[in-house]
């Protein structure tokens, strides 16, 4: 099981990206239209700058659902190997079973 406090942090991550992600988004696509005059685009990307670092998306960090477990993550699932692994071992995912040769 993952620390609570980094399991906590990387919630308030989220939490903050999606409160953002509108305002995120309508800056970048104003810093990247070269249509508009420089000073405008210059001033978009100071404003994003200004935005706090928890409010992007790259820093949200991929967490098993069951334990908490940063690496080993399975996307599709959203689950880490070892948390897959005991509960297809349990039979508690349908049409997985274990595998020996």
């Amino acid at each position: 099981m993952a620390k609570k406090s980094a399991i906590n942090r990387n919630e308030m991550v989220k939490k903050l990206a999606k409160k953002y992600a509108a305002k995120r988004a309508k800056l970048k696509a104003i810093s990247k239209d070269e249509s508009l005059p420089l000073e405008e685009r210059w001033a978009a990307r100071l404003k994003l700058a200004e935005l706090p670092r928890n409010s992007a998306p790259s820093r949200i960090r991929n967490r098993c659902e069951v334990t908490g477990r940063p690496r080993g993550y399975y996307r599709k699932l959203r689950m880490s190997r070892i948390a897959l692994r005991e509960l297809a071992s349990s039979g508690l995912i349908p049409g997985m079973t274990k595998s020996s040769w």
